[in-house]
């Protein structure tokens, strides 16, 4: 490993602070962050914008190979655009999260976007990439890998937070732990691999997150 190039791999389930906890680590390790859940969304927006028969396969494969999708890895400027219309602030949006595991549990597609995200940490140098199979499918050569996890209480309520509030205790239980469950079933993202690193941020306030993963980077990077 040089000090030019560190490819830090983060994987987690919904709520578990992976994504601000990630972008900050970045931050702080000089480097780039990618969003890999933002992709899924902005391809899932794709779909919805289009028309796409999210129980077709098929038509979610197509539509996904063919998607124009630009995300910025700058950790200060969140930008996401599909055929060139900045959908940012819509791919977060609850409809979006309703629907993102038809496209996140479509083999083609996953294969198609982990093409992707392969090429964007090969062309970063230093890049902090978190999501869900980054540890085992996207980067399992990466100089650091994380499994950052934490507590079904605990991931409902940062969701919550998260989203200001709006979504009820049913919404939040249908966003999390549903989409959870269907995502498990074409990656695994609970349980560290071999040589993955597990951060359990239950009981740690963001801060002590933050430095339990620089620390867990810090450990793996020196023998990479």
């Amino acid at each position: 490993m040089t000090l030019e190039k560190l490819v830090v791999a983060v994987d987690g389930p919904s709520g578990s602070g992976k994504s601000s906890v990630s972008k900050e680590a970045a931050r702080r390790l000089g480097a780039r962050y990618l969003d890999t859940g933002a992709m899924y969304r902005a391809v899932t927006w794709h779909c919805l914008d289009a028309g796409t028969d999210l129980h077709d396969a098929g038509a979610v494969a197509a539509a996904v190979r063919v998607a124009d999708l630009f995300i910025s890895t700058d950790p200060d400027h969140e930008e996401v655009r599909i055929h060139g219309t900045d959908v940012t602030a819509e791919i977060r949006e609850p409809f979006v999260s309703e629907a993102v595991s038809a496209v996140a549990t479509n083999l083609e597609a996953r294969a198609e976007l982990a093409r992707r995200q392969r090429e964007i940490i090969e062309a970063s140098g230093r890049i902090v990439a978190e999501g869900r199979d980054i540890t085992t499918v996207v980067a399992p050569d990466a100089d650091a890998r994380i499994l950052l996890t934490a507590s079904e209480e605990a991931r409902l309520r940062r969701r919550g937070l998260q989203l200001g509030g709006t979504q009820s205790a049913e919404d939040l239980q249908r966003q999390v732990v549903a989409r959870d469950a269907k995502d498990a079933t074409v990656t695994s993202f609970h349980e560290a691999s071999d040589g993955v690193a597990t951060v359990d941020s239950s009981d740690l306030d963001f801060e002590q997150t933050v430095q339990a993963v620089l620390a867990a980077v810090a450990a793996q990077a020196v023998h990479a």
